[in-house]
């Protein structure tokens, strides 16, 4: 069995919420390389899926490298994840398919791992961050073709490019409404409107998010803390330990004369 999955990574940790992440924008990426393969696209549509991918890409390509500068073994981590660097190269599109083996690599490791929610949990702040990225790059890839395909071609529309999809996606999430590109049409009203309530509470999360980490006490503030009290707790229990120690001692003394006592009464008597 493990001869037929040499091509795949070996997996022994718990996936992080980031590897969870790139699991997640390779899906979208490879939703988007068979939509430019098979589907029949107009030209600004199919520039925009481009522009989709190009980003995955350019998030992939530094999601490697900088593992790769974390990596303690740099040649055993290129040995096991050039798949990822090969799967990210955007201009090259038989390549593109390369990303299949991320998802399956991924989902081996979850199908190895008993508990997601528990190492995610642990990693909160990491996990938001992932999460946070993931819902950014689903968001503009969505809204931005949606409402290029539904726009574009309509009497009265004023979004009919790539770049102007793009950019209605990113005022509406941002909810900052500019006004220089909006639907026309009742499919794109609703759009719209989804995209409104997903981008206010995607600012939430983000405001709650660097809120928490004004607030919230360093790792570092944490650590000292505990140590702190470890050391003080200690501290009491040797205090003790001593206390207990010398009143076993004293006792013991005062039994050693009552037994000294008794054995002269003994020879007295006798």
């Amino acid at each position: 069995m493990a001869e037929k999955k040499r091509w795949l990574p070996p997996m022994e940790q718990a996936p992080s919420p980031f590897q969870l992440a790139m699991m997640a924008l390779s899906l979208i990426s490879v939703v988007v390389v068979l939509m430019l393969t098979f589907a029949k696209l107009d030209t600004e549509t199919r520039r925009l899926l481009l522009f989709v991918d190009a980003s995955i890409c350019t998030i992939f390509i530094s999601y490697f490298f900088i593992n790769l500068f974390r990596a303690d073994d740099k040649r055993h981590y290129i040995k096991h994840n050039w798949i990822d660097l090969v799967a990210s190269i955007p201009a090259i599109e038989p390549l593109r398919m390369a990303r299949l083996f991320q998802i399956l690599r991924v989902i081996r490791l979850l199908r190895m791992t008993r508990s997601i929610i528990v190492p995610m949990m642990k990693q909160r702040r990491q996990a938001t961050l992932a999460s946070l990225l993931v819902a950014l790059v689903t968001l503009l890839t969505f809204a931005s073709v949606l409402i290029l395909i539904v726009e574009s071609g309509e009497p009265g529309s004023n979004i009919h490019t790539a770049e102007e999809a793009i950019w209605w996606a990113l005022v509406t999430i941002s909810t900052v409404g500019y006004g220089d590109h909006y639907p026309v049409t009742t499919i794109g009203h609703v759009i719209g409107g989804i995209v409104i309530v997903c981008g206010v509470s995607f600012f939430g999360v983000i405001s709650g998010y660097m809120a928490s980490i004004f607030i919230a006490p360093d790792e570092s503030e944490k650590l000292d803390t505990q140590s702190e009290e470890i050391r003080s707790d200690l501290h009491h229990v040797l205090h003790r330990m001593e206390q207990n120690q010398a009143t076993l001692l004293q006792e013991v003394t005062e039994l050693k004369q009552q037994l000294k006592q008794q054995l002269k009464q003994g020879k007295s008597l006798e």
